[in-house]
């Protein structure tokens, strides 16, 4: 009997096995989620970080283009009830708020926060309520539906009197800052009146005046923020280089020109 020997050279790997099959998740290009209005992400989606009650939190929040300004006429009155119904939140049966809005500055087109909060869920809930309250009284005051914010909130956890200090100085005359970058300022030893400077009790000076009147509101004879409760903003900031002067800002020259009293525009 004979036994008859044939090789074969079998391809070594079949051609099945190079077919990509379509897969759900994983590291790919142009993954994750798409954001939700045209132009750049400001802030990541990412965890927020750990918050100890006893540390004070600098938030910005950013509205979407095409509004008018926030410190307009139109929208004035809109967000200061914001502050009046939303600067504290959980409050309920005489148990203490998780959330307390204690300074902040308005500007046209976005608005700067210094906040206490329980932890970062509540710091979490107590922004989304200002922001549902401020959101539905700008489409009101509009006549609109739709986004008012534009993006997460940015949050900077203040742990230490210079930075405290120092985020109060730039929340509070924020809009010096603003107007530097136009080449100007406003008269000196005196406050913005879109910011909770009438209610800071550490300038250098007593009671400074506003550098013009606000808009008037039917919530102009209720205060927009609430008392501190955490040691930084309670006093504990003046260890970070003592009383702050009304025209005071991190980055401002002092010999920058002054201008007239700015008024507000028809918006």
């Amino acid at each position: 009997m004979r036994y008859v020997i044939c090789l074969f050279k079998l391809p070594t790997r079949s051609p099945q096995l190079l077919l990509r099959i379509p897969t759900w998740g994983g590291k790919r290009r142009n993954a994750g989620r798409k954001p939700s209005l045209p132009g750049p992400r400001r802030v990541a989606h990412r965890p927020r970080p750990r918050l100890a009650a006893r540390f004070p939190v600098h938030v910005s929040l950013r509205i979407t283009g095409g509004l008018p300004s926030l410190r307009g006429r139109t929208l004035w009155g809109a967000v200061r009830r914001g502050f009046v119904f939303g600067r504290v939140f959980g409050e309920t049966d005489g148990s203490p708020e998780v959330f307390r809005i204690v300074h902040f500055s308005v500007q046209g087109q976005h608005i700067h926060l210094i906040v206490e909060a329980d932890d970062r869920r509540s710091l979490a809930r107590g922004i989304q309520g200002f922001e549902i309250r401020v959101a539905r009284a700008v489409n009101k005051a509009l006549g609109r539906r739709g986004r008012v914010f534009a993006d997460r909130y940015h949050q900077r956890i203040i742990t230490n009197p210079t930075q405290c200090r120092h985020a109060l100085a730039y929340v509070l005359s924020n809009q010096r800052r603003h107007a530097h970058a136009d080449h100007a300022t406003y008269p000196r030893d005196r406050v913005d009146p879109c910011s909770s400077a009438a209610w800071f009790d550490g300038w250098t000076i007593q009671a400074p005046r506003p550098w013009a009147n606000a808009p008037p509101t039917d919530t102009d004879g209720a205060p927009p923020v609430v008392r501190p409760r955490t040691w930084l903003l309670q006093g504990g900031w003046r260890r970070g280089g003592g009383p702050i002067r009304p025209s005071a800002v991190p980055g401002l020259p002092e010999d920058a020109p002054p201008l007239p009293e700015w008024g507000f525009g028809p918006n």
